[in-house]
């Protein structure tokens, strides 16, 4: 089994370190090959159906009624008559093919590449929902030229019964999410980097891309715009170099140039470059390949290519480089902080869930928050329903005054208090609460900064990803249930984004099944604790009202899909159950994260706290001594 490593082994000929490193690599995957043969081979090897992850593996559910892969773009193939449009799925009674015969070589390049470029990109299982979004937006777009490369046999043969592209990596990853940074995020940054390698002497253009990002327009017509570029990158810029759609003004730009989009041409200054980053990565495990790749590059910047096309010369003076703009091939900060695609009026071409926080599940409520994530049915119809509110903001916590610690913080704090009652009669009513818009005044950042990065375009307020704030209810609602026990911390809080409600996948069933909640003053005309409706679909209700009063009142509308309250301001008297009123407090206590950072202070971070408000006399500091640095739990 030489895998798609072949293709690099006469580049890395003369490096002995690059030899040894190879056959280690060639020795462990003969060995386990036998494993990986099992695993595609074996009758076990079937996709396991279950709720969370059969709609990952088997071919396209339904969704009211119409199979999903008819609202998947399916565009005609023009290199060969015998590929399949992807998303058709093989026959259930087929057998799987061959380890063999999904090895990256140049003729299966060739078969899906279409005027010479084919765009890629890889991952683990743990990312099969991602990966599976990235396709269904460039198929949706009318763009076939892709491949996926699977790292794990899991990942391979579920790709594969959903019709999806795929070649095998031979990596064998863990199929569990990495981790930024760890040991073997870097292991899978060095397999970005061989791919590079493997492909670029096959002489196709590649167009590489990280899971974590969606296509949102067709990119292509604008690479080839630039026919001259060796390398077209990405980057971390936050602060506009341009307002319209041309190429980044590459003097201007002084954040990382980001390897999770960029298109390479197999020109020889890119293949050098490539050969000379992957042999810098593999002779030292502890260079980040992001890293790698601006150390190399920005060996030289510039001069010019020429006097319009933005293009300059890099790395070895030779090389061609172009950075494609900030505001339309989006990072997380100009995307969703910022929205310059937005401010400038441009229809953006990508985005890249880079600056944010929550690990892998902030990337997800990221993109669900941007309606870009595709979730599974089940996802838009939960077992027992949603909860929403109206949330009630006064125009001088958004807009009066100074943006400044306190008057973020007092607007925060005055939203937390909100979602925290929300929180508390979800848990009562066994409902999905949809979290609210969130607004803020300052940004957040890894370091200091005077809560709007100078030179940026962030609106003060603005509509902040709810990763900003609710950093660890992500984490430990869609990951860490196991580590908080409901012996301990009560039951599960299940959540979704804001615009949960607006997305056009959300079923016609749920849309219309809906009760609205006018709170009111008991007493007061048609105010009762009843299931008395004032009239169809308007529910009058007291406000304050105990927990045996809600949970004996909307057991009657058990069977209506979405709760809507007009506000959260007592809506909700408390936990009659004390017990349980503690575990419901240790549980959100820990969903906040931390406000970061303040300038001339160490440390700068500020954490948030749940319940600010029994504190008399709490403010927005940073911890003063090291043993005050810890969250409010």
């Amino acid at each position: 089994m030489r895998g798609w490593r072949n293709a690099v082994q006469e580049t890395a000929a003369s490096k002995p370190l690059f030899l040894t490193i190879y056959a280690t690599v060639i020795l462990g995957t003969v060995v386990s090959s036998f494993y990986v043969f099992s695993a595609i081979y074996s009758p076990t090897a079937s996709p396991t159906r279950s709720i969370s992850s059969s709609w990952l593996l088997a071919p396209p559910l339904s969704q009211n009624g119409v199979s999903l892969s008819s609202n998947i773009s399916q565009p005609s193939q023009h290199r060969s008559n015998k590929l399949r449009p992807i998303w058709e799925a093989p026959s259930r009674t087929s057998k799987m093919p061959r380890l063999k015969s999904f090895r990256l070589t140049k003729e299966l390049v060739a078969q899906r590449a279409k005027d010479n470029v084919i765009i890629v990109t890889f991952g683990n299982f743990a990312f099969m929902d991602f990966i599976l979004t990235w396709v269904k937006h460039l198929t949706d777009l009318g763009v076939s030229n892709l491949l996926v490369g699977a790292m794990d046999a899991k990942l391979l043969n579920a790709l594969y019964w959903k019709g999806i592209p795929v070649f095998d990596m031979g990596s064998h990853i863990s199929t569990d999410d990495v981790g930024w940074g760890s040991p073997i995020f870097h292991k899978m940054g060095r397999q970005k980097v061989l791919l590079i390698n493997a492909i670029l002497p096959f002489g196709f253009e590649l167009l590489m891309c990280d899971t974590d990002m969606v296509w949102l327009k067709n990119p292509l017509p604008y690479l080839a715009r630039y026919p001259d570029a060796d390398i077209l990158t990405s980057s971390d810029q936050v602060v506009p170099t341009v307002v319209d759609d041309r190429l980044a003004d590459w003097k201007q730009v002084g954040a990382a140039y980001n390897i999770g989009i960029f298109h390479w041409r197999p020109t020889p200054p890119a293949k050098k470059l490539a050969k000379e980053w992957i042999d810098m990565l593999l002779a030292d495990d502890r260079i980040w390949d992001q890293n790698g790749f601006n150390e190399l590059v920005r060996r030289q910047t510039g001069p010019a290519f020429d006097d319009e096309s933005g293009i300059f010369y890099s790395y070895d003076g030779n090389l061609k480089l172009g950075i494609l703009p900030e505001s339309i091939f989006c990072s997380g900060h100009t995307y969703f902080v910022q929205a310059l695609h937005q401010q400038f009026r441009l229809q953006p071409y990508a985005l890249h869930t880079t600056f944010q926080y929550a690990g892998t599940e902030g990337k997800r409520h990221r993109l669900r928050e941007a309606m870009v994530f595709f979730d599974p049915p089940e996802y838009y119809d939960a077992p027992g329903g949603f909860l929403s509110f109206r949330p009630s903001i006064s125009k001088s916590l958004l807009l009066d005054g100074e943006h400044n610690l306190e008057s973020h913080f007092s607007l925060i704090n005055y939203q937390m208090r909100q979602i925290r009652s929300a929180l508390a009669l979800a848990s009562v009513l066994n409902r999905t609460l949809v979290m609210p818009p969130l607004w803020c005044r300052l940004d957040r950042l890894w370091f200091p900064h005077p809560g709007a990065l100078l030179g940026s375009m962030t609106r003060q307020p603005f509509l902040c990803p709810l990763d900003h704030v609710f950093e660890y209810a992500l984490v430990q609602v869609n990951v860490m249930l196991r580590d908080l026990p409901a012996e301990e911390f009560g039951p599960a809080i299940n959540i979704r984004e804001y615009s949960f409600l607006n997305n056009p996948f959300l079923p016609q069933r749920v849309r219309e099944s809906w009760l609205d909640v006018q709170l009111c003053q008991e007493g007061t005309e048609d105010c009762h604790a009843s299931s008395n409706t004032s009239r169809p679909g308007l529910l009058r209700f007291p406000k304050r009202s105990s927990e045996e009063t809600l949970k004996k009142v909307f057991s009657s509308f058990k069977d209506v899909k979405v709760i809507q309250f007009s506000s959260m301001q007592d809506a909700f008297l408390g936990f009659t159950d004390k017990t349980r009123e503690e575990k419901f407090r240790k549980r959100v206590k820990q969903y906040v994260g931390i406000w970061c950072c303040v300038e001339n202070h160490i440390p700068g971070h500020i954490y948030y706290d749940m319940y600010w408000d029994e504190k008399p006399g709490w403010k927005p500091v940073p911890p003063k001594t090291p043993e005050d640095d810890h969250p409010p739990f």
